[in-house]
C-alpha cells in the first residue's frame, strides 16, 4: 500500500512521525525524543547541504527515508513546532474553528530537502480569560466522527483541556493544571515527605480524593484541601504508598468539579495516554457523569482530515 501522506505530532517533548495511506490508514510509525525542547545538536549532511539546524535534523531523523522513497509526500505536522519556540510560529486562529477552517490556514515552511511543511495553527478564546491549545485541536477534530452534535472532549495530561464541541465546530475550551500541579507539589513541597510509590494504583485512597472535592470541605476550594493529603497521613488515615493517589485523586475531583452540570448528560469522550484516562474514567463516574467512552489514533486521524481539508493529498493520488 502506497503512503499518501506524512503526517507530524511534535511536541515539547517527543516527536512522532506517521506515515499514512489510503484513507488515513497508518503504515508506519516512529517516535524520536526530539521535541521541540530537546533537538539534535550533532551537525551533519541533508540534501548535499551540512546542516546544524536541530529541526532540520529532527525533521530528517524522523522522516527522511520515507522522502527518499517518495520525495512528493505532502507533510503535515501540529503541535509546539508551530509555537514562537517552535520551527516556524503557526498563528493562533479565534473559536470558532472546525476541520475546514483549519485546513485552510495552515502555515507553511520549506525544509532543506525542498519539501514543504504544513503547520496546523493552534486556537486561541479571548472571551474572559484568554485560553490557548496546541495540538489538543488536532486530536479533537480527530474524533468528531459519528457523534452527536455536542459533546464535550476531555484530554487530561500536565494541562488538561476540556474542549466543547457543537456541530462538528470548537467553541469554548477551558485548561486546568492538575497534571503540572501535581507534580511540583509531590516533588517540592511538604506533602511529598511522607509520600511513597506504590507498585499498584491504590483506588480506595484515589476515590477518597474525589469524594473529599465533591464534599462540603471541597466547596472551600482545592487550596483548602490540598493540606489533607499530609493530615491524613499524620493522623494514621492514609499509609505512605496510599498518598499520591489520594492526591491525584483530590486534584483530578477538583477539576471536574469545574465542569457544567450540562455536561453530565451528554457524550464524553477522553483522549490521551490509556492509564491516565482511566483515572479520569473513574472520578467522571463517581461524579455523575455517566457517558464517558475513550478514543484512540485521534492525532493520525485529525491530521488526515486536516490534510483533506487542505488539499494535501490530491496531488499525489492524480499523478
Amino acid at each position: 500500500m502506497q503512503a499518501q501522506l506524512i503526517a507530524l505530532d511534535w511536541g515539547t517533548s517527543s516527536l512522532r512521525a506517521y506515515k499514512l495511506g489510503p484513507a488515513g490508514v497508518v503504515l508506519e510509525q516512529r517516535s524520536l525524543a526530539t521535541g521541540i525542547m530537546h533537538l539534535p545538536t550533532e551537525p551533519r549532511e541533508i540534501a548535499g547541504v551540512l546542516c546544524t539546524d536541530g529541526f532540520e535534523l529532527a525533521f530528517d531523523s524522523a522522516c527522511g527515508d520515507w522522502l527518499d522513497a517518495q520525495p512528493r509526500l505532502p507533510v503535515i505536522a501540529c503541535g509546539m513546532v508551530g509555537s514562537a519556540q517552535g520551527w516556524s510560529e503557526a498563528a493562533y486562529r479565534s473559536t470558532p474553528v472546525d476541520v475546514a477552517s483549519l485546513g485552510q490556514a495552515l502555515h507553511g515552511i520549506r525544509s532543506l530537502r525542498g519539501v514543504q511543511v504544513h503547520i496546523v495553527p493552534g486556537v486561541i478564546e479571548q472571551v474572559g480569560l484568554p485560553n490557548v491549545m496546541r495540538g489538543e485541536e488536532t486530536q479533537v477534530l480527530g474524533v468528531l466522527q459519528g457523534l452527536g452534535p455536542k459533546v464535550l472532549i476531555g484530554l487530561p495530561g500536565s494541562h488538561s483541556k476540556w474542549v466543547e464541541v457543537v456541530e462538528g465546530r470548537i467553541t469554548h475550551f477551558d485548561t486546568f493544571m492538575t497534571g503540572e500541579v501535581f507534580a511540583v507539589l509531590s516533588k517540592h513541597s511538604i506533602l511529598g515527605r511522607t509520600q511513597q510509590a506504590s507498585e499498584q494504583f491504590q483506588a480506595e485512597a484515589f476515590d477518597r480524593g474525589v469524594h473529599v472535592a465533591l464534599s462540603n470541605d471541597g466547596q472551600r476550594g482545592v487550596l483548602s484541601t490540598l493540606f489533607s493529603a499530609r493530615t491524613l497521613g499524620l493522623t494514621a488515615q492514609l499509609a505512605p504508598d496510599q498518598q499520591p493517589d489520594y492526591l491525584s485523586g483530590l486534584l483530578i475531583g477538583h477539576e471536574l468539579v469545574g465542569l457544567p452540570d450540562s455536561a453530565k448528560h451528554q457524550p464524553i469522550i477522553l483522549v490521551g495516554a490509556a492509564p491516565l484516562c482511566a483515572r479520569y474514567q473513574r472520578a467522571l463516574a463517581l461524579c455523575g457523569f455517566a457517558h464517558v467512552s475513550l478514543a484512540q489514533e485521534a492525532t493520525e486521524r485529525g491530521l488526515w482530515q486536516l490534510a483533506q481539508a487542505a488539499g494535501l493529498t490530491r496531488p499525489l493520488l492524480e499523478a
